[in-house]
């Protein structure tokens, strides 16, 4: 997505140890108007997969998760990090570890909010080692729903994330593929 590759490459930061920092569009300050196209790239790309629910986690996903929502006109769902008090139902959970903060989450979605039978697409933000996406994956065919597809917006291709995805199956769409960020450089993927 030329606009996505644009913008990471105006406001991106490439930081030692294979991190890319957006967080003035993406993961701090949101830029709603390209949270908006992508969303809409997401649901061009799968329409075609009759969609009956998004999931994201919190926090960075949600703001794409929920422009994709409402382009496809079905409800976002997002797998909270923290068990809150307020959580006393069944959930389905799963832990996963991030790359970028370096820590194991457990992520946590009601049961009531992800009914069985549906098809749903997953969003995320990133893209590393797949951690996130594959436990969200999880959940939803605990659930008894089927992985209509996964959507991420950022791709770091060097990584092992991709191709873990789709060794399982799944049918993957990402955004903006970063093929390197050697030396502080900002290198895309051939398209």
């Amino acid at each position: 997505m030329e606009l996505l590759e644009k913008k990471i490459q105006e406001e991106g930061i490439a930081l030692p140890g294979n991190v890319l920092k957006v967080d003035s569009f993406l993961n701090h300050q949101i830029d709603p108007e390209l949270s908006l196209a992508m969303g809409r790239e997401f649901a061009r790309l799968f329409r075609e997969a009759d969609i009956d629910r998004v999931l994201t986690v919190e926090a960075s996903g949600i703001a794409i998760g929920v422009m994709a929502a409402l382009e496809l006109n079905v409800p976002l769902v997002f797998a909270r990090k923290k068990k809150s008090v307020l959580i006393n139902e069944p959930v389905y959970s799963h832990e996963v570890f991030s790359f970028t903060k370096k820590e194991t989450s457990e992520i946590i979605v009601l049961q009531k909010y992800l009914p069985a039978g549906e098809n749903v697409l997953i969003i995320d933000d990133f893209l590393a080692n797949g951690e996130a996406a594959l436990g969200m994956a999880r959940i939803v065919e605990e659930a008894g729903s089927k992985v209509a597809g996964i959507g991420i917006a950022i791709e770091k291709a060097f990584q092992p994330g991709h191709q873990r995805i789709v060794d399982k199956g799944y049918h993957l769409e990402t955004l903006a593929s970063i093929a390197s960020l050697v030396g502080g450089k900002i290198t895309f993927t051939e398209k």
